[in-house]
């Protein structure tokens, strides 16, 4: 079954309407569409000819329309206060995306960078450094985390052909996390990593958690 096509699109010629159909599944249902490769390249390519209708589009839903300066990519962001298609991070979640944030600030600060890669193993050991009074995840858990932060288009992951150990997997933390997580700086990280700082017991009676 097909549905009609809206009448305020129709200018959109017929052959490209099922590209844009997936350029819009992308910016709902994963937040962000990273076009550097393959398929994915040219639905970027299109969504830059109608961004301004995508634009308009995602506005009522108070979704903003991002594009990066530096890389093939459009990004989906709720208006804070506004939105209400919001989801949420649970802790153990917002820790692990507290650290990436953390760990892409830093490599930035060192020198201008576009992604920064890491290992899995990395990541873990800095969240236990970040968070050294909270039991760190164990590996099945943090490969569910990292998987979803990877349908969000906030990382990829890569195997590493040498090793079939998971900790030894790359993670590229993409410039769509940093976008996403409203810290204007390394001091609003401070405060928010403070909550869970303390002591294993104070983090699970917390309620407040990073909104995405």
């Amino acid at each position: 079954m097909s549905l009609p096509w809206p009448s305020y699109w129709q200018h959109i010629p017929p052959e490209e309407r099922p590209a844009f159909s997936d350029i819009l599944t992308d910016l709902l249902a994963h937040g962000a569409l990273v076009g550097d490769i393959g398929r994915d390249r040219e639905l970027f390519l299109l969504a830059r000819e109608y961004q301004r209708e995508l634009a308009e589009y995602l506005a009522p839903l108070n979704l903003e329309l991002l594009s990066d300066p530096d890389r093939p990519i459009l990004q989906v962001r709720p208006v804070p206060g506004k939105c209400g298609l919001l989801s949420r991070f649970n802790k153990a979640e917002t820790l692990l995306v507290l650290t990436l944030w953390r760990m892409y600030d830093d490599a930035r600060m060192e020198r201008p960078v576009e992604s920064v890669i890491t290992t899995v193993n990395d990541v873990w050991q800095r969240l236990r450094l970040y968070f050294e009074h909270i039991e760190p995840p164990a590996p099945a858990h943090l490969r569910e985390m990292l998987g979803r932060l990877r349908n969000r288009r906030f990382v990829r992951l890569r195997a590493d052909s040498d090793s079939e150990n998971f900790s030894d997997w790359q993670v590229e933390i993409l410039p769509t996390l940093a976008r996403a997580i409203p810290f204007e700086n390394s001091e609003m990280w401070e405060q928010q990593a403070a909550l869970y700082s303390q002591t294993h017991t104070s983090v699970l009676e917390k309620e407040k958690e990073l909104e995405q």
